[in-house]
């Protein structure tokens, strides 16, 4: 970890140079999720290959783009995909956007994926707003020498989704009338989607949605003081008694068919952290409402 935080700066440096910016929310945009970046006003748009340290994005879906600008009346930095521990990246490489992010000024995170429904109540394009997660990557991006300039050598998960996040998330889900669920996120590394024994293992753990990403990022955001938001689409329901086959394919459609209800509650997420803004102190911190 001792040369990241060189890195970071480099590559933080890059992006300024590209657009002098201080995005307020970090957007991590997974499978099939990738055209609310689309929405971004006045945007500039950084392919990954274009900046210093950044891993190149080889899963199917994701477009490899950081984008910058404002959505919804706050100013945001944007990946048009994310990287996998499949793709053969380290957790440490998988997660370093998410550090670069904080260095350019990132206080809030958005984080999407595409999932598997663990739970027999949810249903195919559903959205589940995640409250917790169970880590079965069998590898955390905090191994290793800690840099105590990046944060504390043992960062608390008490809390990985911030709670007033998850409640506004819900909030806006029912005001906008479809279904949100509250529920736990289990990581995988992949590529392999699961068997019938590991799907009814991975419920009887607590597992409501798996998925192959996601639970690097937010250990990322907690050891360096991020706020964190995280949403599944369901893009496949996972019965162990009449399972059948899962293909790439099938699960970016999935996910494009919830979309729309992602954006919804990004915007209403980030429309409600613009309001919760000081306008005098302008430093991003704010009470409950």
């Amino acid at each position: 970890m001792l040369h990241l935080a060189k890195q970071i700066e480099e590559t933080a440096n890059a992006i300024c140079r590209r657009r002098e910016c201080r995005p307020r929310v970090g957007i991590i945009l997974g499978s099939g999720l990738g055209k609310l970046a689309n929405r971004i006003e006045n945007p500039t748009g950084i392919p990954y290959n274009d900046l210093p340290h950044f891993p190149s994005s080889t899963a199917i879906g994701h477009e490899g783009r950081l984008v910058l600008g404002m959505l919804a009346g706050m100013p945001v930095t944007v990946l048009q995909g994310r990287f996998h521990l499949y793709e053969g990246y380290s957790a440490a490489r998988v997660t370093f956007p998410v550090r670069v992010f904080r260095a350019l000024g990132v206080e809030w995170l958005i984080v999407t994926n595409a999932a598997g429904g663990l739970n027999p109540h949810y249903a195919r394009s559903e959205i589940v707003v995640l409250d917790d997660h169970i880590n079965r990557m069998a590898d955390n991006p905090l191994i290793g020498i800690n840099d105590n300039r990046l944060g504390p050598r043992f960062p608390d998960m008490s809390k990985p989704y911030d709670p007033l996040l998850v409640d506004q998330a819900l909030a806006i889900a029912r005001r906008n009338d479809f279904v949100a669920h509250r529920g736990i996120y289990v990581g995988m590394t992949g590529p392999t989607y699961e068997t019938r024994a590991e799907y009814r293992f991975l419920r009887q753990i607590g597992g409501d949605v798996v998925g192959m990403s996601t639970v690097p990022e937010v250990i990322v955001a907690a050891h360096i003081g991020m706020r964190v938001l995280g949403l599944s689409s369901v893009t496949n329901v996972c019965q162990p008694e009449s399972l059948g086959a899962t293909t790439a394919d099938e699960v970016i459609q999935a996910a494009a068919a919830s979309e729309e209800r992602i954006a919804c509650i990004v915007l209403g997420i980030l429309e409600w952290l613009a309001e919760q803004e000081d306008p005098v102190q302008g430093d991003g911190s704010f009470e409950p409402t």
